[in-house]
């Protein structure tokens, strides 16, 4: 790589120490920030030829003009700075995180008497946030039981102790009915309210037995003392809160507070979950969608997740239950990958969310934006086959014959993932005698491409047979021994029950593991479907015109030209049979016409 003076010199002076690194283009704008456990020997090499395999990496080293770096204490504290300067920042190439933060969060206000309110953002101000909730009636529900337990205010005063000295406020009706206690005046102190926040975050937190055993006595104690209606009413709300706790996701009795993050990538866009476990419970789970970096792995994708948590959170469970070891490793936290028990049906849990948002994901963009979807899909084709090119424009060939007769064949052409039917061919096949499909497909290849190339035409990106080993190899004499072309061929073959169960690529050709569900393996079968659609539709017009011309030339007098025009005429063998003797002669001469008559007409 070459590299200009300026940076030349920067490299030079960079320490080997723990730090952040920023690259700067032309405009003076940040494109890249990375954290380094050496500054000095990670930023160089950027300026190696360890790039050189990585495109989108080498347009970035190209955009830079001038470095950067903040030298921190140790790998830790690197590690919280990139991620709150990409947040800050949001630089060109760097890891894009969005999540769901519209949905709504109860946070509890920083402030002298904290209210409790529903927000949708989360801004850091030192007041504690719980969420997110995906449900805005659990919401309510929550804070519906909070205030028949605890008389917290709802106005929106500002109570600072001289106020409340001076009397600056009158109570409200919320006082006088019973729902708060009335601080503004001094008759609840702060000490005493602060009790009730306490406890009001325990619950937030997902401990709530004993709000469920404090009801379930206070019911008990209004039943004793005949207030039956008031236990009756209690009782509705202890069962709101049994019906609450049975939707958590109970894990296990023995498992008390941890975490759980998995990761998911998926082409261009990774997908995180992070679960919290309390006293066994699940009580909170967010997934983050994140567009990747120019060099990003999995264990630095977890190492971010876990940064944004750290500094969206302020917290972590010391026990942090991951897929694998993350780039980073974090003071005071230990981290878990289980391979079976409880623990690991946490984390399969995880992964299934993480799937199930990736599945909603991809259907919406699909919808929204089929044209990406269709990029997408043809991307992981790429990556499975490790083609050169993106294979936008993809051919297909299928024979149909009955016993060698009427032997035909079809070419469908798809271009960007969607059929481009006026491209398609259909092939009489003209030099085989009988059923041989693997002469069939040699002529029709040889055909085809023989024509592209004296015509000047667009060679395909990937050429697929409808079968295996066989036609793959039929398919390749002609492309490369005979036509001297280099273009990849792959074979879709079937099972015994005639389904595709295998794709076939690379000579000798090797099975190519893809999963049925996946997108790319959903565009080959759509593929192989059409092609097979297409011949079978071919065949069965050829055979049935053959059929009608063959039933007319019997009639004495009756040629290959003369079946034409009536079929011309006509349009369908059963018109022509109850054709009157008048409306043939029109057509054939009245002696012709009364053969063809007579001959239906016996």
């Amino acid at each position: 790589m070459k590299t200009n003076d300026n940076i030349k010199q920067k490299l030079s002076l960079l320490p080997h120490s723990p730090g952040v690194y920023q690259f700067f283009n032309s405009a003076d704008k940040i494109i890249y920030i990375g954290k380094a456990k050496d500054l000095k020997n990670r930023v160089s090499s950027y300026f190696l030829s360890r790039i050189k395999d990585n495109l989108r990496l080498q347009i970035m080293v190209s955009k830079i003009v001038d470095i950067k770096h903040i030298v921190v204490a140790t790998e830790s504290d690197a590690f919280l700075l990139e991620n709150k300067l990409i947040k800050k920042y949001q630089p060109q190439y760097n890891i894009l995180l969005r999540d769901d933060k519209t949905y709504p969060w109860i946070c509890v206000k920083n402030e002298n008497f904290p209210r409790l309110l529903v927000v949708r953002r989360t801004p850091k101000d030192g007041s504690k946030y719980f969420g997110p909730y995906s449900s805005v009636t659990t919401i309510r529900f929550l804070l519906d039981l909070i205030k028949r337990l605890y008389t917290l205010r709802t106005c929106k005063l500002s109570l600072s102790q001289a106020a409340i000295s001076r009397r600056k406020y009158k109570p409200c009706l919320e006082y006088h009915i019973g729902n708060c206690k009335a601080p503004c005046i001094g008759k609840q102190t702060e000490d005493e309210y602060n009790l009730q926040i306490e406890q009001v975050l325990l619950i937030l937190k997902g401990d709530i037995q004993f709000v469920m055993q404090y009801m379930h006595d206070e019911m008990n104690r209004a039943a004793k003392e005949y207030r039956f209606e008031e236990a009756q009413l209690l009782k509705e709300k202890y069962n709101k809160l049994e019906t609450y706790q049975a939707k958590s996701i109970i894990v296990s009795s023995v498992i008390q507070t941890v975490d759980v993050i998995s990761v998911l990538v998926d082409e261009d866009i990774a997908f995180a979950n992070f679960m919290r476990v309390v006293k066994g419970t699940i009580i909170q789970s967010q997934t983050f969608e994140m567009n990747l970096g120019v060099e990003d792995t999995k264990e630095s994708l977890l190492s971010y997740v876990i940064a944004e948590i750290l500094d969206r959170f302020d917290e972590l469970s010391f026990e942090i239950i991951v897929p694998f070891l993350p780039e980073q490793e974090i003071p005071n936290h230990v981290f878990t990958v289980p391979h079976y028990g409880d623990k690991f049906k946490l984390l399969e849990l995880s992964l299934r969310n993480l799937k199930t948002y990736q599945f909603e994901r991809l259907k919406q963009i699909k919808i929204v934006d089929p044209d990406r979807y269709a990029n997408r899909t043809l991307l992981k084709l790429q990556s499975e086959l490790r083609l050169d090119v993106l294979p936008r424009h993809i051919e297909c060939f299928d024979n149909s014959n009955i016993q060698g007769s009427n032997a035909v064949a079809s070419c469908v052409v798809f271009k960007n993932g969607k059929p481009s039917k006026k491209d398609y061919r259909k092939y009489n096949i003209k030099t085989v005698t009988g059923a041989d499909d693997y002469a069939s497909m040699y002529e029709v290849v040889r055909r085809r491409y023989s024509r592209l190339l004296n015509e000047n035409l667009e060679l395909p990106d990937l050429i697929i047979t409808d079968g295996g080993r066989g036609q793959m190899e039929t398919v390749r004499k002609v492309i490369e021994d005979e036509l001297g072309l280099n273009i990849p061929i792959a074979g879709l073959a079937k099972d015994k029950k005639h389904r595709t169960n295998e794709l076939l690529f690379g000579f000798p050709p090797v099975r190519i593991g893809i999963k049925p569900t996946e997108s790319h393996f959903k565009l080959l079968i759509t593929i192989q479907d059409e092609v097979h659609r297409f011949a079978i539709e071919f065949h069965r017009n050829k055979r049935s015109k053959a059929m009608i011309n063959t039933r007319l030339t019997d009639i004495q007098g009756v040629g290959n030209k003369t079946a034409q025009k009536l079929l011309i005429k006509f349009k369908t063998l059963s018109k022509i049979k109850n054709a009157t003797l008048s409306e043939l002669s029109e057509i054939t001469g009245e002696r012709l016409a009364k053969n063809i008559y007579e001959f239906f007409n016996k």
